[in-house]
């Protein structure tokens, strides 16, 4: 299956109050797994190549095993490149990418919409939408002040409007990783004011240990794009050891029961998100 116009889907989401589910490959075996759920759940599926896997293989290795493995499946598939910098972007373009997300939240406020209306200029050229990011989001475990990381409203419409993004990641209480404990709540009267605000479809990062009821709560007050890593790596890892508990056994047969139970906790998620049975939506 070739790869599908993200802009549609995220569309489709938005209108039908639910959301995509966005997440990252680590190996081969983590990518077949995301697809088989694709597949399985008939949902469209954003694959991401991200902070831990370029560092590993780099971005053309990442990019050419995912499209490889994702032109094989029948899913409906995105390939994403999430977190880029700016070269990351320029080589993503180059290298077929549909979907690109430019994190400058790092920079001071104006710089950061100067540089990403720049690359949503270069990445409407070839038609591929642009995701950014605006506010900040800590690490499970870290002690913060949330008033100092959430996403402020008056300077997310003012960022929309003068970028031209295509949707906007926002802080409303997440982290990255799972929380231990009991996580922080969505600030969900936040996301609703930026909705109203910028008018495009919401992202949030961060999304593994959310609990589900305020997933939904989220999806019913804009965002449709949800990012998740952690819970997957966890299912993966947790197939792994279940095979290694048994004494001396392949690798293979490892990664095999790893993969079966990332599919399945892929598909919970997609269920979830409201996405499952929806791979034809915005076709329709």
């Amino acid at each position: 299956m070739p790869l599908i116009d993200p802009l549609p889907e995220i569309h489709a989401a938005k209108a039908g109050r639910y959301a995509l589910g966005a997440f990252n490959m680590h190996n081969e075996e983590t990518t077949e797994a995301l697809l088989w759920a694709a597949e399985q759940a008939n949902a469209p599926v954003i694959l991401q190549v991200g902070e831990a896997i370029i560092p590993h293989m780099g971005i053309e290795r990442a990019f050419e095993m995912t499209k490889r493995i994702a032109e094989r499946s029948s899913a409906k598939y995105v390939i994403h490149l999430d977190h880029g910098r700016w070269e990351q972007v320029l080589s993503a373009i180059k290298l077929g990418f549909n979907s690109i997300m430019y994190d400058g939240s790092h920079l001071p406020f104006e710089e950061n919409i100067a540089k990403t209306k720049q690359i949503v200029e270069i990445c409407h050229e070839f038609g591929i939408p642009v995701e950014a990011e605006l506010g900040r989001i800590p690490d499970a475990g870290e002690q913060v002040n949330w008033d100092d990381y959430y996403t402020d409203v008056a300077e997310a419409e003012k960022f929309a409007k003068e970028t031209g993004i295509d949707t906007l990641a926002i802080s409303v209480g997440i982290v990255h990783g799972v929380a231990a404990g009991k996580p922080q709540p969505l600030d969900i009267p936040r996301i609703e004011k930026i909705r109203d605000a910028t008018g495009i479809p919401l992202v949030l990062h961060g999304a593994s240990g959310i609990p589900e009821d305020q997933v939904i709560a989220a999806r019913e007050a804009g965002v449709h794009k949800f990012n998740a890593d952690t819970d997957l790596r966890h299912a993966f890892r947790a197939g792994i050891e279940a095979v290694w508990s048994q004494g001396d056994r392949q690798l293979e047969d490892a990664m095999a029961e790893g993969r079966t139970r990332m599919v399945a906790a892929t598909i919970q998620k997609m269920e979830l998100y409201g996405c499952a049975a929806k791979a034809g939506r915005a076709a329709a």
